[in-house]
């Protein structure tokens, strides 16, 4: 198990000198802010952080155990009620949608 976190960490950090060097398209962005938004939050939010996107404050409340089950509770309600990305940038701004 020793053995395959620190290989995990390798490549990790390999990675992430590789990572700023391939992506030149937005200097700002991406490295290792873009990698924990990828990871922690997924696809969408890590392309949409190197887009010049900011996280919104319910992905940045999905890492903490016991509060993340509850904020994904209301993130379903709220997806079943038919929200869309339009509607949430007209009410939280375009800085995060």
């Amino acid at each position: 198990m020793k053995k395959l976190v620190a290989s995990l960490l390798i490549m990790m950090f390999m990675l992430l000198a590789i990572a700023p060097a391939a992506s030149a398209a937005n200097p700002d962005r991406g490295g290792f802010m873009g990698f924990i938004a990828g990871c922690c939050f997924g696809i969408r939010s890590g392309a949409a952080y190197n887009d010049g996107k900011e996280l919104h404050w319910r992905e940045w409340c999905m890492i903490i155990p016991v509060v993340g089950l509850v904020v994904g509770i209301m993130n379903g309600v709220t997806c079943s009620g038919g929200t869309t990305t339009a509607d949430l940038a007209r009410q939280y701004g375009a800085m995060y949608y």
